[in-house]
């Protein structure tokens, strides 16, 4: 049999010998390590004409499943939840990295959270009726399939109808418990290349 210059390492022999370490189970603890976990952030808009609401969505992820699927979670101490429960179909609207104020608006942290919910930001019909933020980073329109009240978040399974690609750059994200932006926004661009906010020269 030929040769080989292929040898297997104990990878235990070349670690330092490190005491365990032990791991605090406190919720404050917990809370803090959970904010370690970056997170995409989404405005879910729903109904039609004066029945549209939106609320910022805790989390958002695509479930590896036919047909598409994602699961959005929200906190159900939210007053605007109730109103989203009883929609059955909804948007999904993926922020990008230059609509913080959006996100804010949505999840009443803002001071412009006293206004109209839709007088912030620029909203686009879609085929169905339903609203989507322009120039955000991507829209899934949903049907509900399955909600799951847990504690007092909600978890709520729902097939993918549509998808479209916004035109957003950048993305927003949620870390450390606070909003930050991954990538450039659109002005940091043109600022970049030479030309005003806005894309103009």
């Amino acid at each position: 049999m030929a040769s080989t210059n292929v040898r297997c390492l104990h990878t235990d022999s070349l670690l330092p010998a490190f005491p365990p370490v032990r791991g605090e189970a406190d919720e404050a603890t917990i809370r803090a390590a959970a904010s370690q976990v970056a997170s995409g952030v989404a405005v879910a808009t729903w109904g039609i004409g004066e029945a549209r609401g939106g609320l910022t969505t805790a989390s958002v992820s695509p479930l590896p499943a036919e047909p598409a699927t994602l699961v959005v979670t929200f906190n159900r101490a939210s007053s605007a939840y109730a109103a989203f429960a009883r929609a059955n179909r909804f948007a999904v609207n993926v922020l990008g990295g230059d609509q913080r104020e959006i996100a804010e608006h949505f999840s009443g942290l803002s001071e412009a959270a006293n206004a109209g919910p839709f007088e912030v930001g620029r909203w686009v019909p879609l085929s169905d009726g339903l609203c989507c933020l322009a120039d955000c980073a991507a829209v899934f329109e949903c049907e509900a399939e399955e909600t799951i009240g847990w504690r007092t978040g909600a978890i709520v399974i729902a097939r993918v109808l549509r998808a479209l690609i916004g035109g957003g750059s950048g993305a927003l994200v949620r870390w450390r418990g606070a909003y930050d932006q991954l990538g450039w926004s659109r002005d940091e661009i043109c600022r970049a290349v030479g030309l005003a906010p806005g894309g103009r020269a």
